[in-house]
């Protein structure tokens, strides 16, 4: 029996989930790249319900650290179990870690990513991206027959970059029947095919799960690219300054969605336990359309300070990148063209600011300092500061999914998490204001 015939229940700040067949029970995952923003969520949302995942199996090179797992209940943290696996290494070194540590699992959540340095901008090095996250992947797989571990379903975690959007224009809003796009390599192609592969040679299932940019608590901000924003809005209080927006006027007005990752969590289990759900790619977000014009001022508040109340309007002072000219997403039209006022990278490289970060560190007993490497730590906030498109959840709602989050809410939750384990200093404020 579906979920669809049963009522819907609210968790917390997480709104209209599905509830599941209590006969679904005794069930055991295995989520690779635990330690990371996606893994750690999917670990939480199936810690919740302890009858049906009786056992958690966090599969990455070192364990999640004792800090995040603090987050967790006491009850929940005695039910996973880290194994100590590198999938660059050989599927037979990866079966050997499997085999003794007696690792079984009904389904596998794939969260495992590596980033390459690049030589440009982020996914500037998109061939060897390709290499490396493919042979993540097959040596993974590779794996499973050798240690006797014989899943019903694996979930593959790609994102918005399925759309190329890191590539150039492309059409909106994404939807999950969208064609491929070989404008370059792109790894979340190879990483599908071997999951197919595996899959129809095994009998199992799959599913392909796409979220935009992630929100969460991690220890490593490297991937969670609204961080910055409370960094920047952090230092500006510190400093007793009002927080400026780095972007256009067109990206204040724009709408965009991003994905929580706790939600993100409670749709990938969904997906695995509706037997309709199988063999089906969709699309995860919060389902709340969010603009700069509303989220700046309130990110600000959080820290105690405020926001300019418009973009920069003086064209002179705006800043124009181009693309090179060639083929984009879309097939035709002119490439990717940035447009700022200023950027992260560039206010994170001011002396005044570090300095003020240092003080807030000694402050609030903090142990991240993203100040240390600047690209790593302020690039994305450079990207989700211009708003790229949105997601269509029409076919997650077509199969029956209607978890909401407010994005206000579940970023000032991943704040507030940040903040317990030493990214962050508190938000002065109690509570978001969502967006009724």
């Amino acid at each position: 029996m579906g979920s669809e015939s049963r009522p819907l229940q609210t968790k917390g700040i997480f709104r209209n989930l599905p509830t599941f067949d209590p006969s679904i029970k005794g069930k055991v995952a295995l989520v690779t790249g635990a330690n990371g923003i996606s893994g750690f969520h999917t670990m939480r949302v199936l810690l919740e319900s302890p009858e049906r995942w009786t056992k958690v199996w966090a599969a990455s090179r070192r364990p999640p650290p004792p800090e995040m797992l603090n987050l967790l209940p006491k009850e929940a943290r005695s039910r996973v179990e880290h194994v100590a696996c590198d999938f660059l290494s050989s599927p037979e070194e990866i079966a050997k870690q499997f085999k003794e540590k007696g690792v079984t699992a009904d389904a596998v959540f794939f969260y495992s990513y590596a980033q390459p340095p690049p030589k440009g901008s982020a996914w500037s090095n998109a061939q060897e991206l390709c290499d490396v996250n493919s042979a993540l992947l097959d040596n993974f797989l590779g794996s499973l027959d050798i240690a006797g571990i014989k899943p019903s379903r694996i979930l593959l975690q790609t994102g918005a970059k399925n759309y190329n959007i890191h590539q150039g224009p492309a059409r909106t809003p994404f939807v999950e029947s969208a064609p491929r796009v070989n404008v370059e390599p792109n790894f979340y192609y190879p990483q599908e095919d071997s999951l197919w592969k595996y899959c129809q040679d095994h009998g199992s299932a799959w599913n392909v799960i796409c979220p935009a940019w992630i929100i969460g608590a991690v220890n490593n901000a490297a991937m969670n690219a609204l961080h910055p924003f409370a960094v920047l809005a952090a230092v500006q209080a510190h400093k007793g300054e009002k927080t400026e927006f780095p972007g256009t006027y067109e990206s204040w007005l724009a709408n965009t969605e991003h994905s929580t990752a706790y939600l993100t969590g409670y749709l990938s289990e969904w997906a695995v336990l509706e037997d309709k759900c199988k063999n089906q790619k969709f699309n995860a977000s919060d389902a709340c359309l969010v603009a700069n014009n509303r989220l700046w001022p309130e990110i600000a508040r959080w820290y105690g300070t405020t926001s300019v109340e418009q973009p920069e309007l003086d064209e002179s002072k705006i800043t124009t990148i181009r693309g090179e000219p060639g083929p984009t997403p879309l097939g035709y039209g002119p490439p990717m063209t940035v447009r700022f006022a200023w950027s992260f990278q560039e206010w994170a490289s001011k002396p005044e600011n570090q300095k003020a970060w240092e003080e807030i560190m000694k402050k609030h007993n903090l142990t991240d300092n993203p100040f240390k490497d600047v690209k790593a730590g302020f690039e994305f906030g450079d990207m989700a500061a211009n708003p790229y498109g949105v997601p269509s959840m029409n076919k997650a709602r077509f199969f029956g999914w209607s978890g909401f989050v407010d994005t206000h809410e579940s970023l000032f939750m991943a704040y507030s998490e940040m903040s317990k384990i030493g990214m962050l200093p508190p938000p002065v404020v109690d509570k978001a204001n969502p967006l009724i």
